[in-house]
């Protein structure tokens, strides 16, 4: 059974939903989170996370998931952004079978080429001023 963390996942997230919706009763005013509150926001993180994670599963093949971990140990913003774009696709029917690491990577390439054309780098060198005070 290779799908039992997934299946066990997605049984975790349903039964957060179904607290979630029976613990929510009559709370106090505004002021500040509570304890509660606050654990209650971060599982909801945790689990979006979690969600985030097994839609990533689904969509890439091991060797694209290794190669994105790896990305990610050095340059977590980028990776970040690689898995955003990937569950767009996912979202929009764009990928139709497991992205493989070869299709990774050129979907890299794609993404360091946009970011070198916006990334322009202008030196204005200060001329000299002379004031009309100087002698000289």
């Amino acid at each position: 059974m290779g799908d039992d963390p997934e299946l066990e996942a997605i049984r975790q997230r349903r039964m957060q939903q179904l607290m979630s919706q029976y613990g929510k009763g009559g709370g106090m005013g505004g002021g500040m989170p509570s304890q509660e509150d606050q654990e209650q926001k971060e599982e909801q993180q945790r689990a979006q996370e979690e969600q985030r994670q097994t839609m990533l599963i689904s969509i890439l093949q091991p060797q694209a998931r290794e190669r994105l971990a790896r990305i990610a140990l050095v340059k977590p913003e980028k990776a970040r952004g690689v898995e955003n774009i990937l569950l767009q696709m996912a979202q929009r029917g764009q990928i139709v079978e497991k992205v493989s690491e070869e299709r990774l990577i050129s979907l890299l390439e794609q993404i360091n080429e946009q970011q070198a054309t916006k990334t322009k780098v202008t030196i204005q060198r200060r001329r000299p001023t002379f004031d009309d005070d100087d002698d000289f």
